[in-house]
């Protein structure tokens, strides 16, 4: 089974569910709308636990370009499979959230005069207007993130499960599920914690080309924000990996 093929699907439903509850969320008329941060960041780390379940089995699930950086960097990737990977995750970005448009269309026209809520439902935008100090949050957040996804598979985190020993990744997605959830509740306040640019890049994207009545530009000036500072906070993460471990 080919690995970008199930990179770009995982990509996809993270983003589908993602973006989805965004949507959900901040959108006229939708039911579940006014539900809140706590919601948003508990769905996107169930988001990212469907994505890795369904990626996992075949490609390692990585489902973010900076991650798929940080672990080549950190020697737990090879770099002839980086290229392909960022490719399918981009293009699984792009695709999931041209769905979430498609399932909350109606949702869309309803909120035709609030062209910031429904840009927020695609990207992020950051809560004050400081770009290198959105740069810094980013960098910050993604290197935390790319660290502990190397350090779940360190062997000094593994344990003993009768005869076999095992590590905190042995239990599948879930520790990564929960890095996720504390991640957002605790340093998503200043940008979105995008940490990701197939999560961020991708559905700017779409943005820009879908249809959308009512919508204002892309927030192309920012745009470089999730893109450089997650790709700068991965590669210290496997910088510090390796000095660490």
């Amino acid at each position: 089974m080919n690995p970008y093929v199930f990179e770009f699907l995982g990509t996809l439903v993270l983003v589908l569910l993602g973006d989805g509850v965004c949507a959900a969320c901040s959108l006229n008329k939708s039911k579940a709308q006014g539900g809140g941060w706590v919601v948003i960041a508990l769905a996107w780390g169930f988001a990212v636990m469907m994505g890795v379940l369904i990626a996992g089995p075949v490609s390692g699930a990585h489902l973010n370009p900076a991650v798929t950086l940080g672990l080549a960097l950190a020697g737990k990737f090879s770099w002839s499979l980086v290229a392909g990977y960022c490719v399918a995750q981009m293009l699984g970005g792009f695709v999931g959230a041209v769905l979430v448009w498609l399932f909350y269309k109606d949702h869309y026209k309803a909120t035709a005069d609030q062209p910031d809520t429904m840009l927020g439902t695609f990207c992020t935008m950051p809560a004050i207007w400081n770009p290198w100090r959105n740069f810094l949050c980013e960098v910050i957040a993604t290197c935390l993130l790319v660290f502990v996804i190397l350090a779940i598979g360190h062997e000094g985190n593994s344990f003993q499960v009768g005869s076999v020993m095992a590590s905190p990744g042995a239990i599948g997605s879930l520790p990564v599920t929960c890095l996720i959830m504390a991640l957002g509740m605790s340093l998503g306040g200043t940008t979105g914690y995008a940490m990701n640019p197939a999560r961020d890049l991708s559905p700017r994207c779409a943005h820009a080309v879908l249809p959308i009545a009512g919508k204002r530009d892309s927030g192309w000036n920012y745009s470089w924000v999730p893109v450089a500072g997650p790709m700068v906070g991965a590669s210290l993460a496997a910088g510090l990996f390796l000095l660490v471990f």
